[in-house]
């Protein structure tokens, strides 16, 4: 299912802005009005992961995440 998600692509462009991003989430390119930010990228990917990793973290709180609800 990850590698389906990942080869899966979303482009938004809105207002001069341009955002390429896969299905699972990560931030492929990012262009103001024609100029791409790689920079922009790297941190918007990072702070991504880490509100994955925080709800991850809630999910197994509250019993044990998704495996759970299917008796794993």
């Amino acid at each position: 299912m990850q590698k389906l998600l990942a080869a899966e692509i979303v482009e938004v462009e809105e207002h001069g802005i341009r955002i390429v991003m896969s299905g699972d989430q990560k931030i492929k390119k990012i262009e103001i009005e024609g100029e791409e930010n790689s920079r922009l990228v790297d941190v918007l990917n990072k702070a991504i992961k880490r509100s994955q990793e925080v709800a991850a973290k809630k999910l197994q709180e509250m019993g044990g995440g998704l495996p759970n609800l299917f008796g794993r």
